[in-house]
């Protein structure tokens, strides 16, 4: 027998892939099902028994051998479970059996894990030849003589989508058992009804094959083969061809389930370890993007952050470890962790790279990454860049103009023993920077700086179709910045993080020193009045004040040295209250007869946010206020 393509109908449809979806041209599938009809011929009626002819024994045991090798090289191209099935079903109808049904375990067992209990089946695909009036009748009166009686409305067996496997039962005794089994046998004619329904039958002069599909571990379904009543019988070596179609299919079954568990894991690995949610800090906005190398190697090393940080400024990191494997997504994680940790202790970025760089070192001596790590302050405009041995970024100017900033370009995390080197640059409002990994820009087909070149040039171009007074939208700029990968320019993972800088005018900031002692207090709250006056929200003094009052008396407490007071005013109001002392506040409920403790509870209840951040040189406690109107 020889593999003929057919149409086929499924009780639940499933989701083909793109190149399994174009159907092949039903003239051939009906010319095939009139070759497969008279692969082995029958006997006329009432003629006595040919003589058996071993040329023909020979044939048939060609064609079935050949039919084997096609069907199971067809089931073993599909690489999902959706795929394998509808491979088994292909491949088996019309020139193995006229209709197929295929059940598998609900839920599928994964790997050695124990299936759960009850034992249900649900019927996955059920396909079946079919051939309309118009298909028919293109075919010759020879042809359409030695088709099988099929009628095109009518399911040639009905069955149940769900079957619960008692235990002892004959279904039950029958997959146990492995072997694929003829309809017509005793424990099969208990076993059908079981597995197709009470209600529901085997159509009167058909032939079944009931063939269990076994994985490595367990049983995990079965397999409906089904021959009409115009075409010759199952014989005995029918039974090995179902037997082998079905082991096939359960192995490739059994990979793909666990394919799809670790790609799962993988895809959640990935999802963890980036943020779920880019942080909305004042004077900035972000933007990012995460394309894997491919779809089979969904997890890599490449990671972003931006992390707020205290007196309103926000850290933004992008950073790449070698390889694409576990390995490398678990040491970036670590990495990103341990750079948020030294992010919340204000260091200079780069004293950050150099602890990361000490980090890397405790991971194992060949764990090696790039990292770039830059600080905005929006009330300075100014940004702090440290680099180590990543590519530079690019500052895209309000006018157009996009440049590759000039970043001492460092040794990668992981050597050791080297200085890391940070400049201040400009960041004008209206600007916006991109930090990007080296997926982007470097591929087999062009070096790091021809592509960093060309991204130079592809921002340029961008911002000249928004004209010189507006900056592009930042989402649809990284999407226009990723549509310049070609087909053979996504070798590595990209990652890459856009920021805008709007920065804070001068003119929306207020900023003072109070001296340590309990005049400092009432101070606080004069020159907050004044500067809310000042900014027309007069309605929110009452709050303020009661709020700085509270802040500044328990740091006064505390301090040595001059205290700082800062009032930022964007969409919120922000209060930041440092002083030189390292303890950190904390909330706790005071008893009826304490005189102190309930300050930070008025902050908590009357404040929209607030919070306490160490510095290397003492503290900051801040809180912020709606802009009402």
């Amino acid at each position: 027998m020889t593999e003929h393509p057919t149409s086929h109908e499924g009780r639940q449809p499933l989701a083909a892939r793109p190149q399994e979806r174009t159907r092949p041209r039903q003239r051939d599938a009906a010319v095939a099902a009139a070759a497969a009809a008279t692969t082995i011929p029958a006997p006329a009626k009432g003629s006595a028994p040919a003589a058996p002819d071993p040329q023909a024994a020979t044939r048939r045991e060609g064609d079935r051998l050949r039919f084997v090798g096609a069907a199971t090289r067809r089931i073993a191209r599909g690489i999902d479970l959706d795929e394998i099935v509808l491979g088994l079903c292909r491949a088996s109808v019309p020139t193995f059996s006229d209709a197929i049904l295929v059940y598998l375990r609900d839920p599928l067992p994964v790997g050695d894990e124990r299936p759960v209990n009850p034992f249900v089946l649900r019927l996955r695909r059920s396909d079946r030849l079919r051939l309309t009036d118009e298909e028919t009748e293109s075919l010759s009166e020879t042809e359409r003589l030695r088709l099988p009686a099929v009628d095109p409305q009518a399911d040639l067996m009905p069955a149940a989508e769900l079957c619960e496997v008692q235990a002892g039962s004959a279904l039950a005794e029958v997959l146990r058992g492995v072997r694929p089994v003829f309809g017509d046998s005793a424990a099969a004619r208990v076993a059908l009804p079981e597995l197709l329904g009470a209600d529901r039958t085997v159509p009167s002069g058909h032939r079944v094959i009931l063939a269990p599909l076994r994985g490595r571990r367990r049983v995990i379904g079965a397999a409906v083969f089904l021959r009409g009543a115009e075409r010759p019988a199952f014989e005995a070596n029918d039974l090995l061809v179902a037997a082998q179609l079905a082991t096939h299919t359960a192995l490739g079954i059994d990979k793909a389930v666990l394919y799809g568990r670790e790609a799962y894991i993988a895809d959640e690995l990935q999802r963890t370890m980036l943020p779920d949610s880019l942080p909305q800090p004042t004077g900035v906005k972000l933007a990012s993007r995460y394309l894997p190398a491919a779809e089979t190697a969904r997890v890599g090393g490449d990671w972003y952050d931006a992390i707020p940080l205290p007196g309103s400024r926000v850290a933004l990191v992008v950073g790449d470890v070698m390889g694409h494997s576990m390995t490398s997504a678990a040491i970036m994680g670590q990495l990103r962790t341990t750079a948020q940790t030294l992010a919340g202790l204000d260091l200079p970025p780069q004293e950050v790279l150099h602890h990361l760089d000490e980090q890397a070192q405790r991971l194992g001596s060949d764990r090696m990454a790039t990292c770039l790590y830059a600080v905005y302050d929006p009330v300075a405009h100014r940004i702090t860049v440290a680099n180590a041995g990543h590519p530079p970024p690019v500052l895209l100017h309000l006018g157009g103009r996009a440049e590759v900033l000039r970043v001492p370009p460092g040794a990668p995390i992981g050597v050791g023993g080297v200085d890391f080197e940070a400049v201040e640059l400009d960041a004008p409002a209206g600007a916006t920077l991109l930090l990007y990994t080296d997926g982007l820009v470097e591929s087999r087909l062009r070096d790091v700086w021809t592509g960093i070149e060309q991204l130079r040039e592809r921002l340029a171009t961008t911002a000249r179709l928004t004209g010189p007074d507006h900056s592009p939208p930042l989402e649809a700029l990284c999407d226009d910045v990723l549509d310049m990968l070609g087909p053979g320019d996504r070798d590595d993972d990209i990652a890459l993080l856009a920021a805008r800088f709007d920065g804070i005018a001068p003119s929306d900031v207020a900023y003072w020193f109070l001296e340590p002692d309990e005049s400092a207090p009432g101070r606080a709250r004069r020159l907050a009045r004044r500067a809310l006056g000042r900014w027309g929200l007069d309605d929110l003094s009452d709050s303020v004040e009661l709020l700085i009052s509270e802040v500044v008396t328990n740091a006064v407490r505390y301090a040595e040295r001059p205290v700082t007071l800062r009032l930022l005013r964007t969409d919120t109001l922000r209060c930041e209250v440092g002083d030189d002392s390292p303890q950190l506040p904390r909330q706790r409920r005071a008893k009826d007869m304490d005189e102190n403790g309930r300050g930070l509870f008025l902050v908590n209840r009357l404040a929209r946010r607030w919070g306490a951040t160490r510095l290397s040189t003492g503290k900051v406690v801040w809180f912020e206020m709606p802009v009402r109107g």
